[in-house]
């Protein structure tokens, strides 16, 4: 979906959006039911994940990669990988697969004090901490109302605004 403004190699050589330090948990992507029935058995791609339902109850419709086993030691900063992400080839998910969240990141939309707005990830190495014209103009021409659209439809790609995140549509 981003295609326009970060190519797929820029992702595979950074890899940093796929994995997750202890902090940095809630930023897991979130995977629907019948993905979730998919991946957690025997499948096309070799690796059964182990998955959590989300316990808030309006995104009881939701399930989180669970990655908190995988970590080796007490380090605040050590980072684990997605199960799906192979180390050479990048994520190795179908896009029926991939959750959403994947799909547009760094973007997320967000609840801002009951509005949703979208709003850029600012730790991505290779977009950066500033949403350029590109990646502004790209949101409003369409992808916004598409991500707002699915929004409603899997209200459990919302997350809570964090300061720091810069809105770039509402």
């Amino acid at each position: 979906m981003l295609s326009s403004v970060l190519s797929k190699s820029q992702c595979a050589a950074c890899k940093f959006c796929c994995s997750f330090r202890r902090q940095s948990l809630w930023e897991t992507p979130l995977f629907p039911p019948e993905v979730v029935e998919k991946l957690s058995k025997p499948n096309e791609y070799g690796v059964v994940g182990e998955f959590r339902a989300v316990d808030d109850p309006q995104k009881n419709c939701a399930y989180r990669l669970v990655l908190e086993n995988n970590y080796r030691t007490d380090d605040p900063e050590e980072e684990v990988p997605c199960s799906f992400l192979d180390p050479n080839r990048g994520c190795i998910l179908k896009p029926e697969d991939k959750p959403f969240d994947c799909s547009i990141w760094p973007l997320r939309i967000m609840d801002k004090d009951g509005e949703l707005v979208i709003a850029l990830t600012p730790t991505c190495p290779a977009i950066g901490a500033t949403p350029r014209p590109e990646l502004i103009e790209l949101v409003k021409n369409g992808l916004g109302a598409k991500i707002f659209e699915y929004a409603k439809m899997h209200p459990y790609i919302i997350k809570e605004y964090r300061e720091g995140f810069p809105i770039i549509y509402l």
